[in-house]
Protein backbone atom coordinates (compact mmCIF):
# COMPACT_ATOMS: atom_id res chain seq x y z
CA UNK A 1 0.00 0.00 0.00
CA UNK A 2 2.56 2.50 0.80
CA UNK A 3 4.32 1.71 -2.81
CA UNK A 4 1.24 2.17 -4.57
CA UNK A 5 0.46 5.37 -2.57
CA UNK A 6 4.04 6.64 -3.06
CA UNK A 7 3.48 5.79 -6.93
CA UNK A 8 0.12 8.26 -7.00
CA UNK A 9 2.18 10.62 -5.10
CA UNK A 10 5.11 10.63 -7.74
CA UNK A 11 2.25 10.56 -10.51
CA UNK A 12 0.59 14.22 -9.03
CA UNK A 13 4.39 15.63 -8.43
CA UNK A 14 5.17 15.08 -12.41
CA UNK A 15 1.84 16.35 -13.29
CA UNK A 16 2.08 19.45 -11.69
CA UNK A 17 5.73 19.76 -12.53
CA UNK A 18 4.50 19.65 -16.36
CA UNK A 19 2.07 21.82 -15.93
CA UNK A 20 4.30 24.57 -14.97
CA UNK A 21 7.16 23.71 -17.42
CA UNK A 22 6.60 22.92 -20.97
CA UNK A 23 9.63 21.03 -22.71
CA UNK A 24 10.01 23.73 -26.20
CA UNK A 25 10.62 20.69 -28.54
CA UNK A 26 7.08 19.20 -27.74
CA UNK A 27 5.37 22.44 -27.61
CA UNK A 28 7.33 25.07 -28.91
CA UNK A 29 8.08 27.75 -26.68
CA UNK A 30 9.45 27.73 -23.35
CA UNK A 31 6.84 28.28 -20.92
CA UNK A 32 8.33 28.52 -16.85
CA UNK A 33 4.81 28.83 -14.53
CA UNK A 34 3.14 31.73 -13.17
CA UNK A 35 6.03 33.36 -11.34
CA UNK A 36 8.23 32.85 -14.39
CA UNK A 37 8.37 35.01 -17.62
CA UNK A 38 8.14 33.07 -20.98
CA UNK A 39 11.48 32.85 -22.37
CA UNK A 40 12.32 31.62 -26.07
CA UNK A 41 13.33 32.91 -29.49
CA UNK A 42 11.13 35.49 -30.75
CA UNK A 43 9.02 34.38 -33.75
CA UNK A 44 9.30 36.73 -36.79
CA UNK A 45 5.76 38.26 -37.91
CA UNK A 46 5.87 35.95 -41.14
CA UNK A 47 7.97 33.13 -40.79
CA UNK A 48 7.91 29.82 -39.28
CA UNK A 49 10.46 26.93 -40.12
CA UNK A 50 7.98 24.42 -39.22
CA UNK A 51 8.11 20.43 -39.43
CA UNK A 52 5.92 18.85 -42.62
CA UNK A 53 2.99 18.21 -42.14
CA UNK A 54 2.11 14.31 -40.87
CA UNK A 55 0.58 13.44 -44.53
CA UNK A 56 3.55 14.15 -46.21
CA UNK A 57 5.57 10.56 -46.33
CA UNK A 58 8.67 12.29 -47.12
CA UNK A 59 9.31 14.14 -43.74
CA UNK A 60 7.73 11.66 -41.45
CA UNK A 61 10.82 11.45 -39.25
CA UNK A 62 9.76 13.95 -36.98
CA UNK A 63 6.37 15.23 -35.65
CA UNK A 64 7.70 19.23 -34.13
CA UNK A 65 10.56 21.38 -34.79
CA UNK A 66 12.62 19.83 -32.31
CA UNK A 67 12.08 16.31 -32.68
CA UNK A 68 11.15 14.25 -29.64
CA UNK A 69 12.38 14.86 -26.25
CA UNK A 70 14.47 12.39 -23.99
CA UNK A 71 13.43 10.69 -21.30
CA UNK A 72 14.78 12.49 -18.67
CA UNK A 73 13.55 10.19 -16.00
CA UNK A 74 15.92 6.92 -14.56
CA UNK A 75 14.02 4.45 -12.05
CA UNK A 76 11.72 5.19 -9.90
CA UNK A 77 13.13 7.98 -8.12
CA UNK A 78 15.80 10.23 -10.41
CA UNK A 79 15.16 12.93 -12.74
CA UNK A 80 17.07 15.40 -14.41
CA UNK A 81 16.74 18.73 -12.77
CA UNK A 82 14.32 20.80 -14.80
CA UNK A 83 16.70 23.50 -16.28
CA UNK A 84 14.81 26.98 -17.47
CA UNK A 85 17.83 28.12 -19.25
CA UNK A 86 17.87 25.79 -22.23
CA UNK A 87 18.70 27.28 -25.78
CA UNK A 88 18.77 24.67 -28.21
CA UNK A 89 17.08 21.25 -28.92
CA UNK A 90 18.92 19.03 -31.42
CA UNK A 91 16.45 19.01 -34.29
CA UNK A 92 15.58 16.52 -37.51
CA UNK A 93 17.46 19.10 -40.75
CA UNK A 94 14.82 17.23 -42.81
CA UNK A 95 11.62 18.52 -40.69
CA UNK A 96 12.67 22.23 -40.68
CA UNK A 97 10.09 23.47 -43.84
CA UNK A 98 9.54 27.57 -44.68
CA UNK A 99 5.72 28.61 -44.18
CA UNK A 100 4.32 31.83 -43.90
CA UNK A 101 1.49 32.73 -41.49
CA UNK A 102 0.61 35.81 -44.20
CA UNK A 103 1.72 36.49 -47.62
CA UNK A 104 4.63 38.34 -47.98
CA UNK A 105 4.84 41.19 -49.21
CA UNK A 106 7.76 43.27 -48.57
CA UNK A 107 10.97 42.22 -49.62
CA UNK A 108 14.58 43.63 -48.95
CA UNK A 109 17.18 43.04 -52.37
CA UNK A 110 20.81 43.17 -51.25
CA UNK A 111 22.90 43.87 -53.65
CA UNK A 112 26.80 44.08 -54.10
CA UNK A 113 27.50 47.48 -54.21
CA UNK A 114 30.29 48.54 -57.32
CA UNK A 115 29.58 45.26 -59.38
CA UNK A 116 28.17 46.24 -62.91
CA UNK A 117 27.56 42.69 -63.55
CA UNK A 118 24.85 42.39 -60.82
CA UNK A 119 23.03 45.37 -62.50
CA UNK A 120 20.93 43.58 -64.75
CA UNK A 121 20.13 40.90 -62.57
CA UNK A 122 18.69 43.64 -60.21
CA UNK A 123 16.68 45.04 -62.26
CA UNK A 124 15.01 41.89 -63.42
CA UNK A 125 14.49 40.97 -59.90
CA UNK A 126 13.07 44.23 -59.19
CA UNK A 127 10.60 44.34 -61.92
CA UNK A 128 9.70 41.12 -61.38
CA UNK A 129 8.75 41.24 -57.97
CA UNK A 130 6.64 44.29 -58.37
CA UNK A 131 4.84 44.34 -61.57
CA UNK A 132 4.60 40.43 -61.18
CA UNK A 133 4.16 39.81 -57.22
CA UNK A 134 2.91 43.09 -56.66
CA UNK A 135 5.09 43.15 -54.02
CA UNK A 136 6.89 46.85 -51.84
CA UNK A 137 10.98 46.53 -52.52
CA UNK A 138 13.61 48.05 -50.12
CA UNK A 139 16.89 48.29 -50.80
CA UNK A 140 19.72 50.70 -49.46
CA UNK A 141 19.71 54.37 -50.93
CA UNK A 142 22.96 54.35 -52.02
CA UNK A 143 22.53 51.15 -54.58
CA UNK A 144 20.09 53.44 -56.37
CA UNK A 145 23.31 55.85 -56.54
CA UNK A 146 24.84 53.75 -59.05
CA UNK A 147 25.20 55.65 -62.60
CA UNK A 148 24.37 52.88 -64.45
CA UNK A 149 20.95 52.97 -62.64
CA UNK A 150 20.67 56.78 -62.57
CA UNK A 151 20.75 57.07 -66.49
CA UNK A 152 17.83 54.08 -67.36
CA UNK A 153 15.16 55.85 -68.50
CA UNK A 154 13.54 52.40 -69.04
CA UNK A 155 14.04 51.69 -65.07
CA UNK A 156 13.15 54.95 -63.90
CA UNK A 157 9.64 53.84 -63.59
CA UNK A 158 10.45 50.87 -61.61
CA UNK A 159 12.70 52.76 -59.53
CA UNK A 160 10.16 55.17 -58.04
CA UNK A 161 8.38 52.88 -56.25
CA UNK A 162 11.62 51.42 -54.48
CA UNK A 163 11.56 52.42 -50.52
CA UNK A 164 15.47 53.50 -49.28
CA UNK A 165 16.77 52.91 -46.05
CA UNK A 166 20.54 53.93 -45.12
CA UNK A 167 22.58 51.37 -43.29
CA UNK A 168 23.67 53.20 -40.25
CA UNK A 169 20.20 55.35 -39.48
CA UNK A 170 16.97 53.73 -40.45
CA UNK A 171 15.82 50.90 -38.53
CA UNK A 172 13.86 48.21 -41.25
CA UNK A 173 13.61 45.20 -38.92
CA UNK A 174 9.81 45.08 -38.27
CA UNK A 175 9.24 46.45 -41.99
CA UNK A 176 10.59 43.12 -44.03
CA UNK A 177 8.94 39.89 -44.50
CA UNK A 178 11.84 38.24 -46.25
CA UNK A 179 15.06 39.17 -48.11
CA UNK A 180 16.70 38.12 -51.59
CA UNK A 181 20.65 38.53 -51.78
CA UNK A 182 22.60 38.98 -55.05
CA UNK A 183 26.34 38.54 -54.78
CA UNK A 184 28.77 36.10 -52.81
CA UNK A 185 28.62 35.30 -49.29
CA UNK A 186 29.61 38.67 -47.94
CA UNK A 187 25.77 40.14 -48.58
CA UNK A 188 24.76 37.64 -46.74
CA UNK A 189 26.98 38.44 -44.15
CA UNK A 190 25.78 42.11 -44.45
CA UNK A 191 21.95 40.89 -44.20
CA UNK A 192 22.73 39.28 -41.06
CA UNK A 193 24.19 43.28 -39.42
CA UNK A 194 21.32 44.67 -40.69
CA UNK A 195 19.20 42.62 -38.03
CA UNK A 196 19.78 42.36 -34.55
CA UNK A 197 16.95 40.88 -33.44
CA UNK A 198 14.41 38.55 -35.45
CA UNK A 199 15.66 37.74 -38.80
CA UNK A 200 13.42 37.30 -42.06
CA UNK A 201 14.23 34.44 -44.06
CA UNK A 202 16.72 35.22 -46.87
CA UNK A 203 16.71 34.07 -50.05
CA UNK A 204 20.62 34.12 -51.48
CA UNK A 205 22.03 33.81 -55.37
CA UNK A 206 25.10 33.20 -56.37
CA UNK A 207 26.78 35.74 -58.12
CA UNK A 208 29.68 35.86 -56.57
CA UNK A 209 33.32 34.92 -55.88
CA UNK A 210 32.68 31.96 -53.67
CA UNK A 211 29.07 31.38 -53.12
CA UNK A 212 29.61 28.92 -50.49
CA UNK A 213 25.97 30.31 -48.15
CA UNK A 214 24.50 31.11 -51.89
CA UNK A 215 23.01 28.55 -53.10
CA UNK A 216 20.47 29.69 -55.62
CA UNK A 217 21.51 29.88 -59.79
CA UNK A 218 19.98 33.21 -61.28
CA UNK A 219 18.75 31.50 -64.37
CA UNK A 220 15.73 29.89 -63.19
CA UNK A 221 14.91 33.19 -60.88
CA UNK A 222 11.32 33.28 -61.28
CA UNK A 223 10.32 29.71 -60.71
CA UNK A 224 12.61 30.09 -57.40
CA UNK A 225 11.40 33.36 -56.51
CA UNK A 226 7.65 31.86 -56.75
CA UNK A 227 8.63 28.82 -55.20
CA UNK A 228 9.51 30.22 -52.00
CA UNK A 229 6.57 32.96 -51.91
CA UNK A 230 4.20 30.27 -51.64
CA UNK A 231 6.25 28.64 -48.46
CA UNK A 232 7.34 26.03 -50.57
CA UNK A 233 10.97 25.30 -49.75
CA UNK A 234 13.21 24.12 -46.87
CA UNK A 235 15.50 26.22 -44.49
CA UNK A 236 18.41 26.05 -42.48
CA UNK A 237 18.41 28.00 -39.19
CA UNK A 238 22.05 29.08 -39.38
CA UNK A 239 22.84 29.90 -35.08
CA UNK A 240 24.49 33.41 -34.50
CA UNK A 241 26.82 34.47 -31.58
CA UNK A 242 25.62 37.24 -29.31
CA UNK A 243 28.80 39.47 -28.54
CA UNK A 244 28.56 41.79 -25.84
CA UNK A 245 32.30 43.86 -26.00
CA UNK A 246 32.67 45.76 -22.30
CA UNK A 247 35.49 48.57 -22.75
CA UNK A 248 36.60 51.14 -20.20
CA UNK A 249 35.75 55.12 -21.14
CA UNK A 250 39.23 56.44 -20.16
CA UNK A 251 38.33 59.71 -20.55
CA UNK A 252 36.83 59.48 -24.00
CA UNK A 253 33.64 59.78 -25.04
CA UNK A 254 31.85 57.82 -28.52
CA UNK A 255 30.21 59.85 -30.70
CA UNK A 256 27.01 57.80 -31.89
CA UNK A 257 25.42 60.03 -35.01
CA UNK A 258 21.79 60.82 -34.32
CA UNK A 259 22.11 58.06 -30.98
CA UNK A 260 21.65 55.02 -33.68
CA UNK A 261 25.41 53.22 -33.90
CA UNK A 262 27.03 51.29 -36.70
CA UNK A 263 24.80 48.37 -36.61
CA UNK A 264 21.06 50.17 -36.52
CA UNK A 265 20.30 49.58 -32.90
CA UNK A 266 21.15 51.42 -29.63
CA UNK A 267 24.24 49.34 -29.10
CA UNK A 268 26.45 52.54 -26.89
CA UNK A 269 25.24 52.12 -23.31
CA UNK A 270 27.56 54.84 -21.45
CA UNK A 271 27.20 54.34 -17.80
CA UNK A 272 28.60 57.24 -16.04
CA UNK A 273 28.80 54.83 -12.54
CA UNK A 274 31.03 52.64 -13.84
CA UNK A 275 32.66 54.08 -16.60
CA UNK A 276 32.27 51.84 -19.22
CA UNK A 277 30.74 51.81 -22.43
CA UNK A 278 29.03 48.46 -23.85
CA UNK A 279 28.54 47.28 -27.67
CA UNK A 280 26.01 44.46 -28.83
CA UNK A 281 26.41 42.55 -31.85
CA UNK A 282 24.92 39.55 -33.92
CA UNK A 283 27.40 37.40 -35.74
CA UNK A 284 27.00 35.23 -37.99
CA UNK A 285 30.55 33.74 -38.73
CA UNK A 286 33.02 34.32 -36.70
CA UNK A 287 34.40 36.91 -33.97
CA UNK A 288 38.68 37.15 -34.59
CA UNK A 289 40.84 38.45 -31.90
CA UNK A 290 44.36 38.94 -33.06
CA UNK A 291 47.33 40.88 -32.45
CA UNK A 292 46.84 43.74 -34.72
CA UNK A 293 50.22 45.68 -36.20
CA UNK A 294 52.16 44.34 -32.73
CA UNK A 295 54.89 42.59 -33.87
CA UNK A 296 54.61 40.73 -29.95
CA UNK A 297 52.50 37.52 -29.94
CA UNK A 298 48.88 38.25 -28.33
CA UNK A 299 48.27 36.94 -25.16
CA UNK A 300 44.82 36.39 -23.80
CA UNK A 301 42.67 34.66 -21.24
CA UNK A 302 39.73 32.73 -22.24
CA UNK A 303 37.11 31.84 -19.71
CA UNK A 304 34.22 29.61 -20.15
CA UNK A 305 30.93 29.67 -18.03
CA UNK A 306 33.81 31.92 -15.62
CA UNK A 307 36.39 29.41 -15.37
CA UNK A 308 39.50 30.02 -17.04
CA UNK A 309 40.20 27.48 -19.52
CA UNK A 310 43.61 28.20 -21.29
CA UNK A 311 45.78 31.65 -22.65
CA UNK A 312 46.15 31.86 -26.39
CA UNK A 313 49.80 32.87 -26.97
CA UNK A 314 49.85 33.45 -30.77
CA UNK A 315 48.23 35.32 -33.39
CA UNK A 316 44.84 35.27 -32.13
CA UNK A 317 42.01 33.61 -31.86
CA UNK A 318 39.00 32.66 -33.28
CA UNK A 319 35.57 32.14 -31.45
CA UNK A 320 32.86 30.90 -34.85
CA UNK A 321 29.33 29.40 -35.12
CA UNK A 322 29.25 26.28 -37.12
CA UNK A 323 28.43 28.36 -40.39
CA UNK A 324 31.63 30.43 -39.75
CA UNK A 325 33.61 27.05 -39.23
CA UNK A 326 33.77 26.49 -43.44
CA UNK A 327 35.67 29.94 -43.58
CA UNK A 328 38.59 31.64 -41.77
CA UNK A 329 38.13 28.84 -38.57
CA UNK A 330 39.13 26.36 -41.82
CA UNK A 331 41.63 28.00 -43.16
CA UNK A 332 43.17 27.89 -39.65
CA UNK A 333 43.03 24.32 -39.23
CA UNK A 334 39.79 23.95 -37.66
CA UNK A 335 36.85 21.20 -38.46
CA UNK A 336 33.76 21.76 -40.36
CA UNK A 337 30.85 21.75 -38.86
CA UNK A 338 27.24 21.72 -39.93
CA UNK A 339 25.50 24.29 -39.29
CA UNK A 340 22.34 21.95 -37.76
CA UNK A 341 25.25 21.54 -35.05
CA UNK A 342 24.50 23.67 -32.01
CA UNK A 343 27.79 24.48 -31.22
CA UNK A 344 30.50 27.12 -30.66
CA UNK A 345 34.06 26.92 -32.02
CA UNK A 346 37.15 27.71 -30.23
CA UNK A 347 40.60 28.20 -33.14
CA UNK A 348 43.50 29.13 -32.67
CA UNK A 349 45.41 31.38 -34.76
CA UNK A 350 49.27 30.22 -35.14
CA UNK A 351 49.52 29.22 -31.74
CA UNK A 352 52.79 29.09 -29.97
CA UNK A 353 52.20 25.74 -28.70
CA UNK A 354 52.15 22.52 -30.73
CA UNK A 355 49.57 20.77 -28.32
CA UNK A 356 46.71 23.53 -28.70
CA UNK A 357 44.25 22.03 -31.15
CA UNK A 358 41.06 23.75 -32.23
CA UNK A 359 38.12 22.64 -29.72
CA UNK A 360 33.98 22.28 -30.26
CA UNK A 361 32.40 23.80 -26.78
CA UNK A 362 28.37 23.20 -26.39
CA UNK A 363 25.96 26.10 -27.74
CA UNK A 364 24.97 28.41 -25.03
CA UNK A 365 27.64 28.36 -23.01
CA UNK A 366 29.25 31.93 -22.21
CA UNK A 367 32.71 32.90 -23.20
CA UNK A 368 34.42 35.59 -22.28
CA UNK A 369 38.34 36.62 -23.34
CA UNK A 370 39.77 39.47 -22.01
CA UNK A 371 44.20 40.99 -22.28
CA UNK A 372 45.70 38.39 -19.86
CA UNK A 373 47.21 40.74 -16.73
CA UNK A 374 50.77 40.36 -18.46
CA UNK A 375 49.88 41.16 -21.90
CA UNK A 376 52.78 43.57 -23.60
CA UNK A 377 50.40 44.57 -26.08
CA UNK A 378 46.55 45.51 -26.72
CA UNK A 379 44.60 43.03 -29.16
CA UNK A 380 41.97 43.77 -31.74
CA UNK A 381 38.63 42.36 -32.45
CA UNK A 382 36.14 42.28 -35.78
CA UNK A 383 32.69 41.11 -36.01
CA UNK A 384 32.08 38.73 -39.23
CA UNK A 385 35.38 40.91 -40.55
CA UNK A 386 33.74 44.11 -39.84
CA UNK A 387 33.74 47.15 -36.56
CA UNK A 388 36.94 46.41 -36.21
CA UNK A 389 38.23 47.86 -32.88
CA UNK A 390 40.89 47.52 -30.54
CA UNK A 391 40.69 45.69 -26.89
CA UNK A 392 42.99 47.26 -23.79
CA UNK A 393 43.75 45.69 -20.40
CA UNK A 394 40.14 45.84 -18.49
CA UNK A 395 38.00 45.37 -21.58
CA UNK A 396 36.08 42.18 -22.38
CA UNK A 397 34.37 40.71 -24.91
CA UNK A 398 31.52 37.96 -23.96
CA UNK A 399 30.18 35.72 -26.20
CA UNK A 400 27.48 32.91 -26.47
CA UNK A 401 25.09 31.51 -28.76
CA UNK A 402 22.58 34.00 -29.68
CA UNK A 403 18.25 33.18 -29.67
CA UNK A 404 17.93 34.52 -33.34
CA UNK A 405 19.33 32.51 -35.30
CA UNK A 406 19.49 33.34 -39.65
CA UNK A 407 16.87 31.49 -41.24
CA UNK A 408 18.33 30.29 -44.50
CA UNK A 409 16.43 29.14 -47.52
CA UNK A 410 17.90 26.24 -49.30
CA UNK A 411 17.79 24.84 -52.46
CA UNK A 412 17.32 21.26 -51.99
CA UNK A 413 17.22 20.26 -48.00
CA UNK A 414 20.21 21.67 -45.70
CA UNK A 415 22.60 18.22 -45.90
CA UNK A 416 22.60 18.35 -49.67
CA UNK A 417 22.99 21.85 -49.85
CA UNK A 418 25.65 21.57 -47.60
CA UNK A 419 27.83 19.11 -49.18
CA UNK A 420 27.22 20.21 -52.96
CA UNK A 421 28.71 23.73 -51.36
CA UNK A 422 31.59 21.37 -50.16
CA UNK A 423 32.23 19.85 -53.39
CA UNK A 424 31.80 22.78 -55.16
CA UNK A 425 33.61 25.51 -53.75
CA UNK A 426 36.13 24.09 -51.67
CA UNK A 427 36.91 20.89 -53.49
CA UNK A 428 36.25 19.04 -50.28
CA UNK A 429 38.12 15.39 -51.13
CA UNK A 430 39.05 15.89 -54.62
CA UNK A 431 42.18 13.51 -55.97
CA UNK A 432 42.68 11.39 -58.98
CA UNK A 433 40.79 8.11 -58.61
CA UNK A 434 42.78 5.01 -57.42
CA UNK A 435 43.36 2.46 -61.02
CA UNK A 436 41.35 -0.64 -60.43
CA UNK A 437 43.17 -3.87 -60.87
CA UNK A 438 43.51 -5.83 -64.90
CA UNK A 439 42.30 -9.41 -64.59
CA UNK A 440 46.20 -10.40 -64.12
CA UNK A 441 46.88 -8.27 -61.61
CA UNK A 442 43.76 -9.25 -59.50
CA UNK A 443 44.83 -12.93 -60.20
CA UNK A 444 48.34 -12.28 -58.66
CA UNK A 445 46.71 -10.34 -55.70
CA UNK A 446 44.85 -13.15 -54.54
CA UNK A 447 47.64 -15.55 -55.21
CA UNK A 448 49.71 -13.20 -52.42
CA UNK A 449 46.94 -13.08 -50.30
CA UNK A 450 46.33 -17.33 -50.43
CA UNK A 451 50.75 -17.63 -49.76
CA UNK A 452 50.23 -15.14 -47.23
CA UNK A 453 47.89 -16.77 -45.26
CA UNK A 454 49.59 -20.34 -45.47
Amino acid sequence: MEMEQEKVNMSKALSAESASYRCSACHGDEDWGPNHPIRGRAKSRSLSASPALASTKEFRRTRSLHGPCPVTTFGPKACVLQNPQTIMHIQDPASQRLTWNKSPKSVLVIKKIQDASLLQPFKELCVYLMEENNMIVYVEKKVLEDPAIVSDDNFGPVKKKFCTFREDYDDISNQIDFIICLGGDGTLLYASSLFQGSVPPVMAFHLGSLGFLTPFNFENFQSQVTQVIQGNAAVVLRSRLKVRVVKELRGKKMVVPNGISENGLLAADLDAEVGKQVMQYQVLNEVVIDRGPSSYLSNVDVYLDGHLITTVQGDGVIVSTPTGSTAYAAAAGASMIHPNVPAIMITPICPHSLSFRPIVVPAGVELKIMLSPEARNTAWVSFDGRKRQEIRHGDSISITTSCYPLPSICVRDPVSDWFESLAQCLHWNVRKKQAHFTEEEEEEAAAEAEAGEG
